[in-house]
């Protein structure tokens, strides 16, 4: 669900995005440093779930997308569960020094699909690639996943502000491509049905029990 009225499709988009993964892969640090540019070393987990929006220009147009981060922690996963419905894009990410983090994108994965409302644009980020030495999970790991998954990938970094942006632009301007189409596709659909007859268009409107006569008159009178 993009939350879009058929009058403001020429207006404004809002896109509601969600942060999905373990607790302490950086959720929080990447949402902070793409809306305020911000890092908080010491940050704690969050606690139930919040959300900002953030303006992103796509071709030109102005598009809000409303992140929410969702806690990572096993006990909070009932109270969040809820928030993935109306969801059209979504950041499944894992720590790259913490395989167990990795491991656990699948169960992610599952919960992202099972209580959003519709196919969800999903990037797979592998979060704090500055811990070049610490590094347990490979870059071929997360894209070998990525792939097999169908979900677009990339590694970031909070901390160095590396592809960060680039990560949320990647979801914002998918679900914007992807609704753009439909837009088109509709306004395609509601164009009455037309039929040429010698160089004469004529609009298939037929009322009950009544035939469209498609003969050219001659002369302006008939019958």
């Amino acid at each position: 669900m993009a939350f879009v009225s058929e009058e403001e499709t020429t207006n404004e988009y809002l896109f509601k995005i969600v942060l999905a993964g373990d607790s302490a892969v950086g959720k929080s640090n990447l949402l902070a440093r793409f809306a305020r540019d911000e890092f908080y070393p010491n940050s704690k987990s969050t606690i139930g779930v919040e959300f900002q929006t953030q303006k992103v220009d796509v071709n030109g147009k102005e598009v809000k997308a409303q992140i929410w981060d969702t806690a990572g922690q096993e006990r909070f996963r009932a109270v969040t569960s809820a928030y993935y419905r109306g969801a059209v894009g979504a950041l499944l990410v894992y720590d790259i020094s913490r395989r167990q983090t990795f491991e656990s994108i699948g169960r992610w994965l599952n919960e992202l699909q099972s209580h959003s409302d519709m196919n969800v644009v999903t990037i797979l980020v592998g979060n704090k690639s500055d811990l070049r030495d610490a590094r347990v999970v490979s870059t071929a790991e997360g894209k070998a996943l990525a792939e097999a998954q169908g979900l677009f990938f990339m590694e970031t970094s909070a901390l160095d502000s590396y592809n960060v942006v680039a990560a949320f632009q990647t979801v914002v301007k998918e679900i914007y491509n992807i609704l753009s189409k439909k837009v088109m596709m509709s306004q395609e659909l509601k164009k009455p049905e037309s039929s040429s007859f010698n160089g004469k268009t004529v609009v298939l409107q037929l009322e009950e029990n009544q035939q469209t006569d498609t003969t050219p008159t001659g002369g302006g009178g008939c019958c």
